[in-house]
């Protein structure tokens, strides 16, 4: 289980800037610290979405731009219906990618669906793994009580496919024409999480280790 306040460990990815303001973690783990979105971490969040653009295509398009970015972080942190968290090195706070909680409902269903993206200079190291891993367990908590999240990925994503399946999700099913994306309506597979199943894949997961 993850930390709930940040340790000493290696950092990760090292920031050159030292002086950056920081955040407090809402958890931490290993190499990873989970915090929310804010208004002030436009420039550093757009400059690395612009060095990430060939990663991200055609999958993901975050913001660019500052103004687009206050968009983008406004409905995360003003509309209760979405959550929006920063996964972080742990020591120097650069930020390595993100997790957003999208389209939550409460009562009954207790759902979200989400969506993330890792950043070029993060990229294949096995950070999204951890960090998706502690938002899950962060949002199934007291903090947002949800039961169960869903990931909805277009076949070809193949590498977004292989991190739900490393994760521990479900696959659920395969939906043609499912999502209005980059214009069109796309296909998708839908995978889940939900508290029972996020238990028993911890239970095998210690059983191995």
């Amino acid at each position: 289980m993850p930390e709930r306040t940040p340790l000493p460990a290696d950092d990760p990815d090292p920031d050159p800037d030292s002086t950056r303001t920081r955040t407090p973690f809402l958890l931490a783990g290993p190499h990873l610290g989970v915090r929310p979105f804010t208004y002030a971490d436009g420039p550093e969040f757009t400059a690395l979405a612009r060095e990430s653009r060939a990663l991200h295509r055609p999958w993901l398009a975050p913001p660019l731009t500052e103004e687009a970015y206050a968009e983008y972080a406004g409905r995360l942190i003003e509309d209760p219906a979405r959550a929006g968290f920063l996964l972080c090195a742990r020591e120097s706070g650069r930020i390595a990618g993100f997790v957003n909680v999208n389209n939550i409902v409460a009562g009954a269903f207790r759902n979200g669906a989400l969506g993330y993206g890792v950043f070029a200079h993060a990229a294949g190291r096995g950070l999204m793994r951890e960090g998706l891993g502690h938002v899950v367990r962060y949002v199934f908590g007291p903090a947002l009580d949800l039961h169960r999240l869903e990931i909805n990925v277009q076949p070809g994503n193949t590498a977004s496919i292989a991190l739900a399946r490393r994760c521990g999700f479900r696959f659920e099913g395969f939906s043609p024409d499912f999502l209005y994306v980059d214009g069109a309506w796309r296909d998708h597979e839908r995978w889940a999480m939900t508290r029972e199943l996020l238990a028993r894949h911890d239970r095998r997961r210690d059983d191995v280790t």
